[in-house]
């Protein structure tokens, strides 16, 4: 019996994930941010959103194994690596800069009688000039840096299979897409002044360095539904910083305000012990919003983030309501 699985990772810009004096061509309309990526991935998305200029990476690890009584007697191991382009726009005119791949890595995959491992490393850079000083030698650089996401797939040989982001990257955002397409992680982090000043050269896989990545759980349709439209309102939201341990809010204490998680991983506490964490668009505040302007956990930063404040009345009671039921569940 064979079995087929896959994951995918698609690496794209986020509104104000820029900072700096390259943020310039983004604020002037030359430049632009990504549309998020589709909640799904068909058959075919991979490249009309290429085509659309809608990412800057994509790695799609495929790979199967064969099972004769229980045991893996083959496998093989196969995919695509993707990197897009950017378009810059003057007026009525637009140029479009084809990214520069690098070589696909594929190590030999970990076989054991009962699992395979496989990995692969997809990236490259932007086609046009990013003069800069970088940290390490030679402490100058012409060519944009590099971006990439490094996944393992596991596949069993009952036909389970468990996908890692193994690498990635500081820059851009990175989601992770499981066998049946589905959106199911997301990069908990995005770096631009790091990723900016370091991956470069041998500080990249094609070199002899490695960036670790920490994920969070993607959040829910309805939470997708909503973030999309509180940022895209034009009323000003308020925005908050967190260094890693900071406490956005405190079990018991009053407030109804609620949260959108725009970058960084916040621990939920319950009675003092971890009992989830919110990622990258995940809406958090929505039980003090219902039940009398109290807060039911803490929410502390684990690594830096930002988040939006977002007024009680901007969501109505009954997206609260559903928000806290998804919450329950």
């Amino acid at each position: 019996m064979r079995h087929e699985r896959s994951v995918t990772a698609i690496s794209w810009i986020p509104s104000e994930a820029i900072t700096g004096l390259p943020k310039m061509p983004f604020d002037l309309g030359i430049g632009h941010y990504d549309e998020p990526p589709p909640d799904h991935l068909g058959a075919h998305d991979l490249d009309t959103l290429r085509e659309a200029d809608r990412f800057r990476e994509a790695n799609l690890l495929r790979a199967w194994v064969d099972v004769e009584d229980g045991r893996i007697v083959d496998h093989g191991h196969s995919g695509d690596a993707l990197v897009g382009s950017t378009t810059f726009r003057f007026g009525p005119k637009t140029i479009v800069l084809p990214g520069v791949a690098f070589e696909t890595l594929r190590p030999d995959p970990e076989v054991r009688e009962d699992s395979v491992r496989f990995v692969q490393t997809v990236g490259g850079r932007a086609g046009f000039p990013a003069p800069r000083r970088v940290r390490g030698l030679p402490l100058f650089r012409i060519h944009s840096a590099t971006a990439w996401t490094t996944l393992a797939l596991t596949i069993n040989a009952d036909g389970s299979s468990v996908h890692e982001l193994v690498g990635a990257s500081p820059f851009p955002r990175h989601w992770i897409y499981d066998t049946l397409g589905n959106l199911v992680q997301k990069s908990g982090t995005v770096d631009f002044k790091r990723w900016y000043r370091e991956s470069h050269g041998e500080r990249t896989p094609w070199g002899d360095e490695e960036s670790s990545a920490l994920t969070a759980p993607a959040e829910s349709e309805l939470e997708r539904a909503l973030s999309s439209s509180l940022m895209a309102h034009e009323a000003p939201i308020a925005r908050r910083r967190l260094a890693p341990g900071e406490t956005l809010v405190e079990q018991g204490e009053p407030g109804e305000e609620l949260y959108l998680v725009l970058d960084g991983v916040l621990d939920v506490e319950i009675d003092g012990a971890k009992v989830a964490e919110l990622g990258p668009g995940a809406i958090a505040g929505e039980r003090a919003a219902l039940e009398g302007g109290v807060r039911t956990a803490t929410l502390r930063a684990s690594t830096p983030a930002r988040v939006a404040v977002i007024p009680k009345d901007a969501v109505t009671i009954d997206d609260r309501e559903l928000l806290a039921a998804e919450r329950k569940r």
